[in-house]
């Protein structure tokens, strides 16, 4: 058994011979280990990292994993689909089990993607509270001619209503590259949203590739299917990544 989250006493007596009365005894024995240290209580509560020995014998050794992947185009943003190949089928067998991914691209989209099997450092990063800065580079089919840019800019950054929802998107920041290339910052993810925003305009989106999520911008050494760990500066500055005002001048 895995835990994510349990009391001590149940994980043990799940996952050895010991009854809930047995592993108070043991405890008072120190023959039980969490994470280097003796379990003091069987009320401690021990999650799916914790490292735990009975007897000098592991029962628990998980350690979290933390990927960047540059995803190419035609992968489905799952870990299973039936009919089209996913962006884990990306990583070698090893690193497979127990891993979700941190936020969607499109099925044709590209660029910077992160895979773990720690839930709560996804749900930190993908929070619309903490409102975490994600920066596309976008590809449009039609020219944007000088005088309609700052229409584009304007209406990026006061958000558009969009009815499916019944809500006004954030505020984000359109930067000019070329007459149909842009960089977007968005600290929110709708369904679409690039595509739609881009779309009130009737320029269709053809290329979408994300550089940056946080902190965190995508290894240029990584060609499209290729993926690394991320060190442990990384981790950090992604697990306090939160937005300000300045992601957005």
């Amino acid at each position: 058994m895995t835990s994510k989250h349990a009391r001590l006493d149940r994980f043990i007596s799940l996952n050895s011979n010991l009854n809930r009365r047995d592993v108070r005894l043991a405890i008072a024995q120190k023959r039980i280990l969490v994470n280097g240290k003796h379990a003091s209580t069987i009320h401690q509560v021990v999650s799916q990292f914790c490292h735990i020995t009975f007897d000098n014998q592991t029962l628990q050794a998980n350690a979290p994993v933390y990927i960047m992947l540059n995803k190419p185009a035609g992968r489905v943003s799952a870990t299973k689909d039936s009919t089209h190949p996913t962006v884990v089928g990306c990583l070698p067998q090893q690193l497979q089990a127990n891993i979700h991914i941190v936020g969607r691209l499109d099925f044709n989209s590209t660029g910077l993607m992160l895979l773990t099997n720690n839930g709560a450092w996804s749900r930190h990063l993908t929070s619309p509270e903490n409102k975490v800065n994600k920066i596309y580079e976008v590809e449009l089919e039609r020219t944007i001619n000088d005088d309609e840019w700052p229409q584009y800019i304007s209406a990026f950054a006061s958000g558009m209503y969009f009815a499916f929802e019944d809500l006004t998107t954030q505020p984000a920041k359109l930067e000019r590259l070329t007459a149909t290339r842009a960089r977007v910052t968005l600290v929110e993810g709708r369904y679409h949203q690039i595509k739609r925003m881009f779309g009130r305009f009737r320029n269709k989106v053809i290329a979408l590739h994300r550089t940056q999520l946080g902190a965190l911008p995508l290894d240029p050494a990584l060609q499209p299917g290729e993926h690394r760990l991320l060190n442990d500066d990384e981790i950090i500055k992604l697990s306090n990544a939160t937005f300000t005002n300045a992601d957005l001048k």
